[in-house]
Formats: structure tokens, sequence, C-alpha cells
């Protein structure tokens, strides 16, 4: 089992949207810093809480109207502005102070593949560190790449798979040495 080491108000924005989507009943995966200190720790303590959800367009809806009503601020334009992403942008409010979450919508077959391969950690669940390693592939800065080079040095991580999973959006170019 991984861990997820996270500042209090990080620990409580990350149980709280873990819950949400869950009274939603979706299916749910925990990306971006949430799965890179599960997969090679540390501690989650800036940023936003990334997480990809299933859903069809019309829970977009749901989980916005939800989210505010369980105190989180919900800014609407903000919401509109990102319908072309597939993205619902949340802000979990906290006496410590606002947590940026991003609800990332499942809208094709890598991210819907993404969430069904989770891993659990801790109470939640992130996703399998060769989907976190094609995320960090497609990034463009040196700390992506530094954390994807740690993560294809973990005794379980399958070099393998990642390839096919490259290849597969194509992007062969990508393709690590197995």
């Amino acid at each position: 089992m991984h861990s997820i080491r996270a500042t209090a108000r990080y620990s409580r924005a990350l149980h709280a949207t873990a819950e949400l989507l869950t009274k939603l009943r979706l299916d749910f995966a925990f990306v971006g810093s949430v799965a890179r200190v599960a997969w090679l720790g540390g501690e989650v303590s800036e940023s936003s809480i990334d997480v990809i959800a299933v859903m069809n367009p019309e829970q977009k809806n749901q989980v916005a109207m939800m989210a505010s009503n369980r105190g989180y601020r919900v800014d609407r334009g903000e919401i509109d502005a990102s319908v072309e992403l597939d993205l619902i942008p949340l802000n979990f409010v906290d006496e410590e102070g606002e947590v940026r979450v991003h609800v990332l919508v499942a809208s094709n077959a890598l991210y819907g593949r993404m969430v069904a391969a989770r891993v659990a950690a801790d109470e939640v669940s992130v996703v399998a560190a060769e989907d976190l390693a094609l995320l960090l592939s497609v990034a463009e800065d040196e700390a992506s790449d530094l954390a994807r080079e740690a993560l294809m040095h973990l005794p379980e991580f399958n070099r393998h798979a990642l390839n096919e999973r490259l290849r597969s959006i194509g992007l062969g170019t990508l393709v690590v040495a197995e």
C-alpha cells in the first residue's frame, strides 16, 4: 500500500474531494502531486489537487452543485470558461486558506483506462505508476522529467506497459529502453 503524506489543509481537501466524488458514485483516481507523493514520497503541501473522474457531461453540473453545498467555493464563470477543457475547477475552503481542486473529466478512453487501473493509496486511489509516468512524459519541465525517471527505477515499474501506453496514443517517440 502506498502512503500519502500531506499538510493538514491539503489532507482535508484531499479527503473532502474523495468523499464528494464517492457520494456522487463516480469512479476516480488522483493524479498530479497526490499520485507523485504516493509513488515517490514527499508531502502534498502546495499547488492544486488534481483528480480524474469518469462521468457524463450532465454530471459536471452535479459535481459543481454538490461541491458548493459542501463548502467549496465554486465560481460559475470559471466553470463556464473551462467547458472546452473537460475540467471542473473548485476551491476547497479551509480556515487555513483555500486549496485549488481540478476535477478532470475522463472524456476519453485513455483517462477512463487510467481510472480503471488505479491503485489504493491510504484511503484513496491514485493512477498506476506507468500512467503517472505517461502524464509526466508530456509535461515540459525538469521536475516532471526527474519524477518520471524516479518512477522508472521503482521495482514494480513496468517499462513495457508504459511503452505500450505511449505507442497506443501516438507517442512512440517517448518510448523508453526496456
